[in-house]
């Protein structure tokens, strides 16, 4: 009875255990397996260029037309100044005076003389003429006539001689007030008023208002490729203007080994002399290579950059990274060369979630500059 029971008991237990194996099975029969994902990246095509634009810039300094010392030709005591430091003024205005009471001093003299030199003139002449007719009634000889004729020339030398004394100090109380040679501004004053200014001593810097230029160094190799009257664009602070260049120099600085460009700036350009100047100069690269935006690119070895190529793989793509090099760059974009070729995708952002021989889906399509 009891052999009956274990039996029926270890029966029971066999059939349990294979009803939970049956159920294990059906669950796992039911349970569908998950489905892969793969990353979406932004991909771009490239395009192939022939050739570049390389920019460069080159700074110079601003000058006027003329910046001139403006100062008496004489020396003597400042009397009056009229313009100060800042002050427009414009061609023939009075600047300054010199004290001219000496000068005036010595016109009258010169006046003076010149009327006692008539005086003895008109006597010699009277002398003359009466001894003239005495000599024809034998009373004066010739040696008394060549005297009186003497007399005569020398008082005539003497009034030439005061004649030109008095343009002379006209000349010199002319030249007692200085007078604006251009229109301009007074930019600095450098004596004062009462002041003793020894011959040719400048009183005023004056800078002409019109005919701005820019004094600007170039290479040889790009002064060869610009004209005199060409138009190019020039930068002073953040203000770009179309200049004219003016001349270009005939020799090369020993010092910054460039060619000197006089540009001629807009009359009514808003600069100041002396600040600096920026000449833009573009021109064309002849070698071939891509445009892609710097963000597309990731540190190499050896001096060269890795750029993500995408290879297509059944439906998706892998992830290959190719060495190429910069050649120029240009605000947020790169022109590169290297184990590329034309209308391969490339990753154009999001380089960090990536990395060689992922595969990946393509999120976007967008052409490089």
């Amino acid at each position: 009875m009891d052999i009956s029971k274990a039996f029926a008991h270890h029966k029971l237990l066999l059939g349990l255990i294979v009803i939970a194996l049956l159920t294990a099975c059906q669950d796992e029969q039911t349970i569908a397996p998950a489905a892969q994902i793969y990353q979406s990246v932004s991909a771009s095509e490239l395009i192939a260029a022939p050739s570049y634009p390389y920019a460069q810039e080159f700074s110079g300094t601003i000058r006027a037309g003329n910046t001139t010392g403006v100062g008496f030709e004489l020396a003597g005591k400042i009397n009056e100044l009229t313009v100060d430091s800042g002050d427009s003024v414009v061609k023939g205005q009075r600047l300054a005076q010199l004290d001219t009471r000496l000068l005036l001093a010595e016109k009258n003299e010169l006046f003076a003389n010149l009327q006692q030199n008539k005086a003895d003139l008109d006597l010699a002449i009277a002398t003359l003429n009466r001894s003239l007719e005495l000599n024809k009634q034998g009373y004066v000889s010739a040696q008394q006539l060549d005297e009186l004729k003497g007399q005569l020339n020398s008082l005539q030398a003497a009034k030439s001689r005061l004649s030109a004394s008095i343009e002379v100090n006209q000349l010199k109380i002319d030249k007692s007030e200085l007078l604006a040679p251009f229109t301009g501004t007074i930019s600095k004053r450098i004596h004062n008023l009462g002041e003793v200014i020894s011959l040719g001593s400048p009183v005023f810097t004056l800078i002409e208002r019109s005919n701005v230029q820019a004094y600007i160094g170039v290479p040889v190799d790009v002064s060869h490729t610009l004209t005199t009257g060409q138009t190019v664009k020039l930068r002073v602070r953040n203000q770009f203007y179309q200049a004219s260049i003016a001349g270009i120099g005939a020799e090369l600085d020993p010092i910054t080994r460039t060619v000197e460009l006089r540009v001629t700036l807009p009359s009514d350009a808003n600069v100041i002399n002396g600040e600096l100047s920026y000449l833009y100069y573009q021109h064309t690269i002849n070698t071939p290579g891509y445009w892609v935006p710097v963000s597309a690119l990731t540190d190499g070895v050896r001096g060269l950059w890795n750029i993500y190529v995408l290879v297509p793989s059944n439906d998706r793509y892998r992830v290959e990274h190719r060495d190429v090099e910069i050649i120029y760059t240009s605000q947020d974009n790169a022109f590169i060369n290297g184990a590329v070729s034309a209308n391969e995708l490339y990753v154009n952002q999001g380089l960090h979630k990536l990395v060689a021989g992922q595969i990946v889906t393509r999120q976007a399509s967008t052409v490089a500059r």
